[in-house]
């Protein structure tokens, strides 16, 4: 199994960070999920009656990832972090996508909590998962565009494995090779925040929130976590699993 890999350079720069990964294995993304659709309609309609918005770029969970966007070289108001983009989206729609259960699962629980998510399909990535800086000679195909080929600027932070660039701008776009579809049966989902001395228990809540949408429907699930103190994590073990 893979192993996740935060980059010396990447924890000099970011001290405070933790990431957490929820895994799934032998996940039936093709069966009802009717908790992650009242999570989706509960938020649209907490929404609608002005009972809560979903963070923006002038909070501080928001914010800290907009500052290291401009610390790497990325524009945060024209390439946003996912967090930032979905609600938006959602506060100006009123509605959150509907993509499959999986991937609406961690959508719900990103922008409740105000953390960036993602999601790799574990039997299409090759090799170990590194979260580092690009030198940009790294290849990334977006998430819908499989035709497309992009290189990363150098110093953007990416996470890649062995055949190329997973998530541009650290937590932007997904690639298109390790997307999650209602067929994948053994994924990660990643929830990130730069500021574990502040929103550390926010992340660890909003972890065992998603693990328990996709614990009704998989195997075994688990929760293992990354940090400048802790380095790497093999996504076999199951620390905090169910």
């Amino acid at each position: 199994m893979p192993a996740f890999r935060i980059a010396p350079a990447v924890a000099d720069d970011f001290p405070d960070t933790l990431i957490a990964l929820v895994t799934a294995t032998g996940l039936r993304g093709r069966e009802p999920w009717p908790d992650t659709v009242a999570a989706l309609e509960d938020l649209e309609q907490q929404l609608t009656d002005g009972s809560w918005r979903p963070a923006d770029e002038t909070d501080p969970r928001i914010e800290a990832w907009h500052s290291a966007y401009r610390s790497f070289g990325t524009n945060p108001r024209r390439i946003r972090p996912s967090v930032d983009a979905l609600g938006r989206r959602l506060a100006k729609k009123g509605t959150l996508p509907r993509i499959n259960q999986a991937v609406d699962s961690y959508n719900a629980v990103s922008v409740r909590h105000g953390l960036p998510a993602g999601a790799f399909d574990l039997d299409r990535v090759t090799g170990d998962i590194d979260i580092r800086h690009a030198d940009g000679t790294e290849s990334f195909t977006p998430l819908g565009e499989p035709d497309a080929v992009e290189n990363p600027r150098p110093g953007e932070i990416i996470y890649a494995d062995t055949t190329g660039v997973l998530t541009r701008h650290w937590n932007h776009r997904d690639a298109h090779r390790t997307r999650v579809t209602e067929d994948s049966t053994h994924i990660v989902l990643v929830l990130e925040t730069l500021h574990a001395e502040r929103d550390g228990d926010l992340l660890k809540a909003a972890a065992h929130e998603l693990q328990g949408l996709l614990a009704l429907h998989a195997d075994r699930t688990a929760v293992h976590y990354l940090s400048p103190a802790q380095p790497r994590a093999t996504v076999w073990d199951a620390p905090s699993g169910r």
